[in-house]
């Protein structure tokens, strides 16, 4: 049986508080630059009650969309539309040659999907009295919106569908593609995650779970009191490496292999075995051992519960080359961004693997002995990059690791 046909990353789209953008992203990941601020939302019975978020401020959708077609779009298929327009021009691929649109999958992971226009519909409904409410508002809500845009913007006639799984969306999204790919369904797809959740009923769900930082977010400190939201969406484009050489595209990285695994446990405590057990998996799938890994992009979410946790199952899946690993959560930077978090987080990885930097560990005070891996605290640090994993944690217990190569 012949091996299956590896699978490379030729462009990288985002949305992120930083901006617009994958490069803007990533320099905010290198420098370790907050983007976490107060943030209003546009119905809250409490304004005098600050929040934290890393929210996209400035966003015009007019500038990216015609009247007619804003009708259709929530702020989340905004994003992820914005994101893969940066995608595919990066890979400078045509869809209208050779047919490939009729060989191009689609996939994109979101936690919530249209919630923006979901909240504002259940303003007019509930507390305005409005017998009516916006006649795209299912198109506009329901979470493979994004997916659906994209396919249609590009012509995409392949498996289009969407990926929803918490915090692990994006990755369970990519890793979709991969076997899609992998499995001759597909020679291109376009996938990530995308999210835009910041109403004020999911303020006050995460804040009744009580997880939410009053301060910022410190993965891994000893200081860290919570995670932080955030938005945006990251798009990547994905073929075979067949595929890639025969059009002479620019190759970014190699997607080697993904690990999924799940926890059968608690709803919402992690663990460490079932972390653990993904990653081994990814290392598996990708034909890489321990020992080539130089760097993960953990999912350091900055809860009490979750990076110690995180830090345990590295071990349980590194061994004694669990010491020499460079480990760090950008999520100080640009938030939790729940579905699209390994999306956004993948922006990292791609430019430790291709600049050789390690994207540090923000907001950093003091270490944790429960914590007591290398998590390249505050300043990005120049290292090698040979291959890397990506992990993405939710709460169900679902867990979704990447394994990328260098080009």
């Amino acid at each position: 049986m012949s091996a299956p046909p590896r699978v490379v990353i030729t462009g990288a789209g985002a949305v992120s508080a930083a901006g617009l953008g994958a490069p803007a992203l990533w320099q905010a990941m290198r420098d370790a630059r907050g983007l976490i601020a107060s943030h209003t939302v546009s119905f809250d019975p409490t304004p005098a009650k600050p929040r934290l978020a890393a929210s996209l401020a400035g966003f015009d959708p007019a500038a990216h969309f015609d009247e007619r077609r804003l009708i259709l779009l929530d702020r989340v298929s905004q994003f992820a539309l914005v994101a893969a327009r940066e995608a595919v021009a990066q890979a400078g691929i045509d869809f209208t040659r050779d047919d490939i649109g009729e060989r191009t999958a689609v996939i994109v992971g979101t936690g919530i999907g249209g919630e923006l226009s979901r909240d504002e519909q259940c303003q007019k409904l509930y507390h305005d009295g409005s017998p009516r409410i916006h006649p795209m508002s299912i198109v506009r809500l329901m979470p493979n919106a994004p997916a659906s845009q994209i396919g249609m913007e590009f012509g995409a006639m392949g498996p289009t569908f969407a990926v929803s799984s918490a915090c692990a969306s994006a990755n369970h999204a990519l890793s979709q593609a991969l076997g899609l790919l992998r499995s001759g369904q597909a020679e291109v797809a376009l996938a990530g995650g995308s999210e835009a959740c910041l109403s004020y009923a999911t303020f006050k769900a995460w804040e009744a779970m009580r997880v939410l930082a009053d301060d910022t977010c410190r993965p891994f400190s000893r200081q860290r009191r919570g995670l932080v939201l955030g938005e945006g969406a990251g798009m990547f484009v994905l073929e075979t490496l067949a595929h890639a050489q025969a059009r002479g595209a620019t190759i970014l990285a190699e997607l080697a292999g993904a690990g999924m695994s799940a926890d059968a446990g608690d709803i919402v405590a992690p663990s460490a075995t079932g972390a653990a057990r993904a990653m081994t998996r990814a290392l598996a799938d990708a034909r890489l051992d321990p020992a080539d890994i130089d760097y993960i992009n953990a999912h350091g979410t900055g809860t009490p519960a979750n990076d110690p946790t995180e830090c345990a199952a590295i071990r349980m899946a590194f061994g004694a080359d669990a010491q020499v690993l460079a480990v760090s959560s950008t999520k100080g930077v640009h938030g939790h961004a729940l579905g699209a978090a390994g999306a956004l987080e993948l922006v990292a990885v791609l430019g430790a693997l291709r600049e050789g930097v390690v994207p540090p560990t923000a907001n950093h005070v003091e270490a944790d002995p429960q914590c007591d891996l290398d998590i390249v605290p505050n300043v990005a640090r120049e290292r090698r990059v040979r291959a890397a994993l990506s992990n993405s944690f939710a709460f169900g217990g679902l867990n979704a690791v990447l394994a990328l190569r260098a080009a």
